[in-house]
């Protein structure tokens, strides 16, 4: 216990934050050796999805020391694999994300790299976009995404070789030894600072929205009525220029969502895929008749797509509007390249590839690994991710998926149609898909590994009454590389996969059932969703 104390002690002592210093100042008076252990004896992974977690003090918590560290460790590893190394900095509106970008800028610059920093809240395509298009040694974006309204977290991009995506090993590794080393030896006031960088905002915004704009084709005639939420994001700002220099109606706002707001006051988790997140949305577009309602994630990387129906508004999978978008930039005239998909999501693209006589290719999960897809046109992951411009913008984008989703709402009506009617046509042109998720988001992360090690050892021969063959997506292949999850296709044609999340405490399991019929893949996917639960509990 003495050295747990004198562990949070010297934290304390170099400690910027009065709010955290109070903290374990408070725990250490109480002795509470379980909530110091908690803080002290582990540290939050620097990976490929950069820093995630909880805020609050300590090595094992998002915080202004830990950030630091993070900032300095990054700064060297970046001077030493280029020669004129650059940053470009954002922030969302989450909880201290504006403090955290101004101190990594400040140890940025004073470590010798040519930093600029965005001078108001940004969407994490805007930074990507920015990090592609001037050519930047590296990006961070301090988010946490859709995680719950405590956790805060910090991305990196990489330029060079990377081509402006996220990072991947070996960087993650070779950075985190940079940032062990820097904790090892700096107290956080040792770090040098300066505020000697450059600023940039409203301008890159802007030449991210003209630019974006010509993702527009045939904009029609039709004034489709949408409603938008930001989900207490920075979404809006964004959006509502790009709309405008695209020539599209202006959306109906959710008012009560629309403002950045880091406590996240109307929603438990603010993930437009969890139970309840959209009701806001809902309730306004049944008020106003809406057409179509189109919400991003707190920092618009993630798009979610609803439409009305005779039993009342309806969520689209992120499958149905990868399917979606992909059909339609595929059957643009002199479209070329490949079609991406994660190996979780829909397996369907590749029938849209070979419709057109484009390349596809399925990759690991996460963008990190999509946006790398050589002479990429279209890529999409199930958990609301898309990029529908990727050789401006290498990474998932809410915003530019929101336009090309309305431009083609637009467009269907012109028709007499609307995006209910597409999902069908593509059905009956590339085969009926149904795919789910079956999520359990646990306090003990014991729980996932222990249940993913039991399936590994013993897994189940038959599923929902069908024979099942079992892949561990652990070895790897020639294709893919190793990749903690277990993969069971059925003969029926059904697929389960299981594996943990990389950013939250959750275990998933992604189904995917093919059918005669939407009615015949959605009745097969109950099915299979009940046998999936009964696997995993």
């Amino acid at each position: 216990m003495q050295d747990l104390i004198a562990k949070a002690q010297a934290w304390v002592a170099q400690d910027p934050d009065p709010e955290t210093r109070a903290e374990l100042e408070a725990l250490i008076a109480a002795n509470d050796e379980a909530a110091l252990a908690d803080r002290m004896n582990s540290r939050l992974a620097f990976g490929t999805a950069g820093l995630r977690g909880e805020l609050g003090a300590g090595p094992n918590r998002m915080n202004r020391v830990l950030v630091g560290q993070a900032a300095a460790g990054l700064a060297a590893y970046l001077r030493k694999n280029f020669d004129n190394p650059s940053i470009v900095i954002g922030y969302d509106g989450r909880v201290n994300s504006d403090i955290f970008a101004r101190d990594t800028a400040e140890i940025m610059a004073a470590a010798g790299v040519q930093t600029v920093l965005f001078d108001q809240m940004v969407p994490t395509p805007v930074l990507a976009f920015t990090v592609k298009q001037r050519e930047f040694s590296a990006g961070v974006m301090v988010t946490a995404s859709h995680n719950p309204p405590r956790d805060n977290g910090y991305k990196v991009y990489l330029g060079g070789e990377n081509g402006g995506s996220q990072i991947i090993s070996p960087a993650d590794k070779e950075i985190s030894v940079e940032i062990q080393n820097v904790a090892a030896n700096f107290t956080f006031d040792q770090l040098a600072k300066s505020d000697a960088f450059e600023t940039c905002g409203q301008d890159m915004i802007a030449q991210y929205a003209s630019v974006t704009s010509s993702l527009v084709t045939g904009k029609g005639s039709a004034r489709v009525k949408i409603v938008y939420s930001a989900m207490h994001g920075v979404g809006w700002n964004t959006t509502k220029q790009l709309f405008e220099m695209a020539g599209l109606q202006e959306p109906i706002v959710v008012e009560s969502q629309i403002k950045p707001d880091g406590r996240f006051p109307t929603v438990a988790f603010p993930n437009p895929e969890e139970p309840g997140a959209m009701d806001e949305s809902y309730a306004k577009a049944t008020a106003v008749d809406a057409d179509l309602i189109l919400v991003n994630d707190p920092d618009a990387d993630r798009l979610a797509v609803a439409i009305p129906t005779q039993h009342g508004w309806h969520r689209l999978t992120g499958d149905q509007v990868g399917m979606l978008l992909a059909d339609d930039l595929a059957s643009r005239p002199g479209a070329s390249g490949t079609l991406a998909c994660s190996i979780v999501s829909c397996s369907g693209l590749e029938k849209i590839a070979q419709a057109h006589g484009l390349g596809f290719t399925t990759t690991l999960t996460g963008f990190k690994w999509i946006s790398k897809v050589p002479n990429l046109l279209f890529g999409f992951e199930e958990a609301l991710g898309y990029c529908v411009d990727p050789q401006r913008t290498p990474d998932k984008d809410g915003v530019s998926a929101a336009l090309v989703v309305a431009n083609l709402a637009n467009r269907l009506a012109d028709q007499g149609k609307t995006i209910a009617d597409r999902i069908a046509e593509i059905g009956e042109k590339y085969g009926h898909f149904a795919t789910g998720q079956v999520s359990i988001r646990v306090a003990d992360l014991s729980i996932i590994s222990n249940t993913v090690a039991r399936l590994r050892q013993n897994p189940p021969a038959e599923i929902a009454g069908s024979t099942a063959a079992f892949t561990d997506l652990a070895l790897g292949s020639e294709k893919l590389l190793p990749t903690d999850g277990l993969r069971f296709d059925l003969a029926d044609g059904s697929r389960v996969i299981i594996r943990p999340s990389g950013t939250e405490p959750k275990l998933k399991c992604y189904l995917q059932t093919v059918g005669e019929s939407a009615s015949d893949a959605a009745e097969k996917l109950a099915k299979l969703e009940t046998a999936a639960r009964e696997i995993i509990a």
